[in-house]
């Protein structure tokens, strides 16, 4: 080795010095099999991965402040319900990820494990055609949370001045300031996010205590029980059908319960992910079970009159509730205000995550200017033009919100929709290798058991694997259904859900953008590592040669 070479070779090794320390021999050794190379530090562990996976959830605090379309098509039972029956059905959905993440910890997520899972000579069109949808459907969730943190400032601010006349242009102004801050801080704060989200942790599940117990105490109106969980209510969709107006309102819980998926895409900064993630992922997803429920029942029961709350100036039921339990306006603000810091720290782990997705993407040759979006800061070790592209796809879309708040939610509607492809095509993947027989990747994270080190290729869900995949495969092909459904019969322009000509627009785009620049440049993970076997295989026979020579 020259003198030049080693001088190149001493600062890789310092500059990683700091995130090689953080490793285990497993990430070593899940890295060098995926082809990745260590770029983060692994600040993260088992009680900080959950907090942060629950703090992206954010399912309780999402429920009520996401609930109006809900109580509009269902009322409060069909709300109750649809939530019931979406955590059974998003248990097994979750199962399957967790069991994805275990043999591939990587934060490409979805994408890779299709790349991994896939018939071979679909591999790459599958993966592509992922990582498209689930870069969509994160950078969407992330401008949904700002959204929703400006439209909780306007509330507030309507408590406090009720002559105040909320305007799309101050909704947009909002809702840009809040992703700058939560960029910056993604950004300069990296290396406390790990506390930051313990924090989120312990005030998420604490606050809901004396929260469900005010509500209960204070609230001057209650529900029966028959009314509040089984009458079902359309309150203004058109279709005049209970059940049908059931069936759209189910959205909302399927939104609220979603978001397990986060840990994979931090999987490259948490330390020992191939066991740590798929824990993180189930435990905070049933750790979030009990106090859900404990707030969506009493919410139900407390809202009092469900089309007088939905009509509230505040656009917030909840809000509505908090100004009936107090006698003063300051203190409806503070209850709210409680709500919405915890929103501000649901939208600030939503967005690292969906960096992590995008630069993921990009570093495997996926988006327009890969090298650029597929970088990490060198100090910051995070990675900053995914950020920065997070922020202005924000920009751009809250932009749309002041000449049309229909087109703008249309754009966000799609992000579920997005999501439960991705789910659909992933599990399908796995789903389809089982029924084939095929070995799978080995899995340190068993659902029943103890880890061994060859377990068969069997993957971590085991003889339950089949059962498990089809019962999310039927539920995410339901719920990416029943998304595109529009929000009243007779829809006009202002009330039609437009995700699926936004879904189609964006697949128009990746077709034209892959038939233009990917189709010569990405190959996806896995054929990616292949080329790379291929290609050390090949220089090492050509040095036996020379050698034999």
């Amino acid at each position: 080795m020259s003198e030049k070479e080693k001088d190149i070779a001493t600062v890789e090794v310092q500059d990683l010095s700091e995130t090689v320390a953080h490793t285990s021999a497993h990430d070593q050794q899940d890295m060098k099999r995926m082809g990745k190379k260590q770029q983060f530090v692994r600040s993260f562990h088992i009680v900080t991965s959950v907090a942060f996976t629950s703090c992206v959830m954010g399912t309780w605090e999402l429920l009520l402040t996401t609930s109006p379309p809900a109580l509009v098509a269902g009322g409060t039972a069909g709300l109750f319900w649809s939530c019931i029956w979406g955590y059974f059905g998003q248990s097994f959905i979750v199962l399957s990820l967790a069991e994805m993440a275990s043999m591939a910890p990587t934060a490409g997520g979805q994408y890779h494990w299709v790349s991994e899972f896939a018939p071979r000579r679909y591999q790459k069109v599958l993966s592509y055609t992922s990582g498209w949808l689930a870069t969509l459907c994160w950078l969407s969730f992330t401008t949904v949370s700002c959204f929703v943190c400006g439209e909780m400032v306007q509330s507030m601010i309507i408590l406090s001045n009720p002559d105040y006349i909320p305007e799309r242009w101050h909704q947009t102004l909002l809702t840009i300031a809040f992703v700058i801050c939560v960029g910056l801080f993604n950004i300069f704060a990296a290396p406390w996010l790990a506390m930051l989200e313990g924090i989120f942790a312990f005030l998420h599940f604490i606050v809901f205590i004396p929260l469900v117990a005010a509500m209960w105490a204070l609230a001057p109106v209650k529900q029966s029980a028959r009314t509040a969980l089984l009458m079902f209510q359309d309150n203004g969709t058109g279709w005049n059908n209970p059940s049908i107006a059931l069936l759209i309102g189910q959205v909302t819980a399927m939104f609220t319960l979603v978001g397990s998926d986060a840990a994979a895409h931090m999987a490259e900064e948490i330390r020992d992910a191939g066991v740590v993630v798929p824990r993180s992922m189930w435990w905070s997803f049933i750790a979030n079970v009990p106090p859900t429920l404990a707030i969506l029942i009493t919410y139900c029961f407390c809202i009092g009159d469900t089309v007088a709350a939905i009509d509230s100036p505040t656009g917030f039921p909840i809000v509505d509730i908090f100004s009936k339990m107090t006698t003063t306006s300051s203190g409806a603000v503070g209850l709210t205000f409680v709500l919405f810091l915890l929103l501000v720290f649901i939208t600030a782990s939503c967005q690292a995550s969906a960096s992590r997705q995008t630069f993921a993407f990009a570093r495997d040759d996926g988006l327009p200017l890969a090298r650029y979006i597929g970088s990490v800061h060198p100090h910051y070790k995070v990675p900053v033009n995914a950020i920065i592209l997070s922020i202005s796809f924000t920009l751009v879309l809250s932009l749309i919100n002041i000449g049309s708040t229909a087109a703008f939610n249309a754009f966000l509607s799609v992000g579920v929709v997005a999501l439960m492809a991705t789910y659909s095509i992933s599990i399908f993947c796995v789903l389809l290798k089982r029924l084939r027989g095929e070995r799978l990747g080995h899995a340190r994270w068993k659902l029943l058991g103890k880890n061994v080190e060859d377990d068969g290729g069997g993957g971590g869900l085991g003889k339950y694997g089949v059962l498990v995949n089809s019962i999310a495969l039927v539920y995410s092909i339901w719920s990416f259904f029943w998304s595109f459904w529009p929000a009243a019969k007779h829809a006009q322009p202002g009330t039609m859900n437009w995700a699926v000509v936004i879904f189609a627009g964006v697949m128009a785009l990746a077709l034209a953008t892959y038939l233009l620049h990917a189709k010569n440049v990405y190959d996806g993970p896995v054929a990616r590592v292949v080329i790379l076997e291929e290609e050390d295989s090949s220089e090492e026979k050509s040095e036996g040669s020379s050698v034999s020579a």
